[in-house]
C-alpha cells in the first residue's frame, strides 16, 4: 500500500470533520469512564444515554434546540432514579432499568407519532460522516466545560467515588460533586450524540476506563491512559471503515473491545505468571 493510499481518507472533508469529532469527544469521555468505572456507575451511563430520546422528540416539537431537550431529559430521569431508589425498598440498578428503558419506549413512541425530519438511526447510531461546523462547535464547547471541570476537581471527584462518607467527613460538597458528575455524564452524552449516538455511547463512557483499570494503578496515570486509548480508538476505528466500508461508530467500539480484550488477557497473563510457583 503507497503512502497516497494512506493518506487517502485525510483528504476529504467529511473525513477530516470525523476525525476532528473524534479528538473532540474522546477526553471527556475518556475521563468520565474512569468514575464510573470506579463507582460502578456503568449502568447509569447505559440509561442517562438511552432516556435523552424523549427529550429529543420534544424539543423538536417545541422548536427548542435539541441538545437542550437531551440534557434536561437526561438530568430530570438521573434524579427521578435517585428520588425513587431513595424513598423505595427497591434497589437503584432496579429503578434505573424501569425508568430509563420506560424514556426510551416513549421516546420511540413520541417518534413514530411526531413527523421529523431527523433520522432514528442518526441519533441512536450517529453519523459520524455527516458531522457539520456547528456539530464541532456545540461538542468542543461541552468537551471544553467538562473536561476542564473533571481535571480541576479530579481529586475530589476521586476521593467521592472511593468513599462518599469520607469525601463528607473532608467538609467536600457530597451533593454538589454528585450532581455535577450527572450533569457531565448527561452533556458528555449530549456532546457525542452526532457521533456515535444514543446506543453506543455507552462503550466510550466505559470502555476506556476499563482498559486502564486493568493496566495501571495510580489513578492519575488511568486518566491519561484512558485518554489515550480512546483517542487513538477512535481515530483507528474511524480510518477503517473508510477502507471496509463500514459504519465508523460500530467500528470504534469494536476497537476498544478488542483493546480491552488484549489488556484483560495480558492482566491474566501476568497474574498467573506471579502466582505459577518458581522453580529451584
Amino acid at each position: 500500500m503507497d503512502l497516497e493510499t494512506v493518506l487517502l481518507p485525510f483528504r476529504f472533508p467529511f473525513m477530516q470533520n470525523a476525525f476532528l469529532i473524534c479528538l473532540i469527544v474522546a477526553i471527556p469521555t475518556a475521563l468520565l469512564s474512569c468514575y464510573l468505572v470506579l463507582k460502578g456507575w456503568a449502568l447509569m451511563g447505559d440509561a442517562i444515554s438511552h432516556a435523552v430520546l424523549p427529550g429529543i422528540v420534544l424539543a423538536y416539537i417545541v422548536g427548542l434546540p435539541l441538545l437542550i431537550g437531551a440534557f434536561a431529559a437526561g438530568m430530570i430521569s438521573a434524579l427521578a432514579t435517585g428520588y425513587l431508589a431513595d424513598n423505595s425498598r427497591v434497589k437503584q440498578d432496579t429503578v434505573m432499568g424501569v425508568v430509563f428503558s420506560g424514556m426510551f419506549g416513549l421516546g420511540i413512541v413520541l417518534y413514530v407519532a411526531v413527523e421529523s425530519n431527523a433520522h432514528l438511526d442518526h441519533i441512536l447510531f450517529g453519523n459520524i460522516l455527516g458531522i457539520g461546523l456547528e456539530d464541532l462547535w456545540t461538542a468542543g464547547l461541552i468537551s471544553a466545560v467538562v473536561a476542564g471541570l473533571i481535571l480541576l476537581k479530579w481529586k475530589d471527584l476521586l476521593l467521592h467515588s472511593f468513599d462518599p462518607a469520607q469525601a463528607r467527613a473532608a467538609g467536600l460538597s457530597v451533593n454538589l460533586l454528585h450532581y455535577g458528575l450527572l450533569a457531565a455524564l448527561s452533556l458528555t452524552i449530549v456532546a457525542t450524540l452526532s457521533a456515535v449516538g444514543l446506543i453506543l455511547a455507552i462503550g466510550l463512557l466505559v470502555a476506556p476506563g476499563a482498559i486502564a483499570f486493568l493496566l495501571v494503578r495510580s489513578f492519575g496515570k488511568m486518566l491519561v491512559l484512558a485518554t489515550i486509548v480512546c483517542i487513538g480508538s477512535m481515530l483507528t476505528g474511524t480510518y477503517l471503515s473508510f477502507y471496509i466500508d463500514s459504519a465508523p461508530a460500530p467500528t470504534i467500539i469494536l476497537v476498544l473491545t478488542a483493546v480491552f480484550l488484549a489488556a484483560f488477557c495480558r492482566r491474566l497473563f501476568q497474574v498467573r505468571k506471579q502466582a505459577s510457583p518458581v522453580e529451584v
